[in-house]
């Protein structure tokens, strides 16, 4: 298949770069906004390019669209960011047409992503179609693609284990506090150090604990504020950590020191406590455990969860493969259809033609010519032939193109399809 016939005269194109081969540095020169993204869209649209989407994360940023040559697509990317086409072409990747849509089916799955499993990027995808599709900037090929990336990507979620467990240590940390911590959320949490750990565990913290006892300690306390408000959540003076975590039932560490923050010297607890050391090297002291009543986990153990996490995910990776090949079969019958449909639809509209001459020299020579009759029945045999050819296109799809071409030499179609 050399170019797709929803588009005449260009290709399908996925052009971008990611965490694969492109550091975090280097991501960023690439990295586009809401406005940024707008902004190309409407260039793109300005310099006559009729179908494309845009996705930018911290991970990635990729363009799937329609063009003559990639460097359209890629000339639009850097002139909407910070980014040189020769630094582009260091890290970056093209594919076209077929690898294109595998790609995306890849990307929207989360087979791609840096995390396996990780399925943010298909509610990306379906975005970027939608803010396209706003400037009209969507066609239909590329419409029917996205909704049957999300079609694979909802099936891989029910039906694999790709995106079970936890894969982050903010992640687990919380999986871990939900699992073993009784009515986590009649609980007091305390969380030490709003570093970028912090913020990701307090975010998921007040996401799927149900909590509203969550109180927030930094060194610099605006940075904590920040958090806070954001989360309608408490913040205490630095000054307070001893009084704040005797009141607590969860202690979460994240703060940066090259020492430990916290020791037993400051725990004056009666009641049971978890403490969760998130930070590298260890802020908590291993003296904590010769408390009766305190636990402590490090970050190492909750790494261990999520490895084990990633290697069970891969057991389910041939699985989800094999939904992304039929879910992209079906994409591809839709596409076979497409690519005849004004053909058939043109041969349908000369049969009509012939008809109406027909009736037309019938009802000259017949006396009460019965014309409604004739025309039901013309009709059906029209809508049979048509039938016919179409059921022959999509059995035959070796020799498609020699059909097609057949069947508008015989019944001369060439200008009939182009005023269709």
């Amino acid at each position: 298949m050399e170019k797709y016939h929803i588009s005449k005269g260009t290709y399908f194109y996925a052009i971008g770069l990611s965490y694969k081969k492109a550091d975090a540095e280097v991501r960023g020169h690439f990295s586009l906004g809401d406005t940024g993204k707008q902004a190309l869209l409407e260039q793109a649209k300005a310099t006559g390019i009729e179908s494309l989407i845009v996705t930018s994360t911290c991970n990635r940023t990729e363009i799937y669209g329609f063009a003559e040559h990639p460097y359209q697509l890629i000339q639009l990317l850097c002139d909407n960011t910070q980014g040189t086409v020769e630094e582009f072409q260091k890290v970056a990747y093209i594919h076209k047409n077929r690898e294109a849509i595998a790609h995306m089916f890849r990307v929207g799955s989360g087979l791609d992503s840096q995390i396996l499993g990780d399925f943010e990027i298909i509610g990306q995808l379906k975005n970027a179609a939608i803010a396209s599709k706003k400037v009209g900037m969507v066609n239909t090929f590329i419409e029917r693609l996205v909704n049957s990336v999300i079609q694979a990507s909802k099936r891989i979620k029910t039906e694999t284990n790709i995106s079970s467990g936890a894969t982050s240590v903010s992640f687990a940390s919380v999986q871990y506090i939900l699992n073993t911590v009784p009515d986590i959320s009649s609980k007091n949490i305390l969380l030490f150090g709003t570093g970028k750990i912090g913020r990701n565990t307090c975010e998921n913290l007040v996401k799927h604990s149900k909590n509203s006892h969550i109180t927030l300690i930094n060194r610099t306390k605006d940075k904590a504020e920040r958090i806070a408000g954001k989360f309608n959540l408490v913040v205490k003076d630095y000054a307070n950590l001893q009084e704040e975590i005797s009141a607590t039932d969860v202690l979460i560490v994240a703060t940066g020191a090259q020492m430990p923050t916290v020791d037993k010297n400051i725990i004056q607890n009666k009641k049971p406590l978890l403490i969760l050391d998130l930070s590298i090297p260890k802020n908590v002291n291993q003296n904590v455990t010769d408390l009766d009543q305190v636990s402590l986990i490090h970050m190492d153990q909750l790494a261990e969860m999520t490895d084990a996490t990633i290697e069970n995910r891969r057991l389910d990776i041939p699985l989800a493969e094999t939904i992304i090949e039929e879910v992209n079969t079906e994409f591809n019958v839709w596409l076979e259809t497409r690519k005849f449909a004004p053909t058939i639809k043109a041969l349908k509209l000369k049969l009509h033609d012939f008809k109406n001459a027909e009736l037309d020299t019938q009802r000259k020579k017949i006396v009460d010519f019965n014309e409604s009759q004739a025309e039901i029945i013309s009709n059906n045999i029209i809508q049979k032939i048509t039938n016919y050819f179409a059921h022959h296109l999509k059995d035959d799809a070796l020799t498609t193109d020699e059909s097609l071409e057949l069947i508008k030499k015989v019944f001369q179609l060439e200008e009939t399809i182009k005023h269709v």
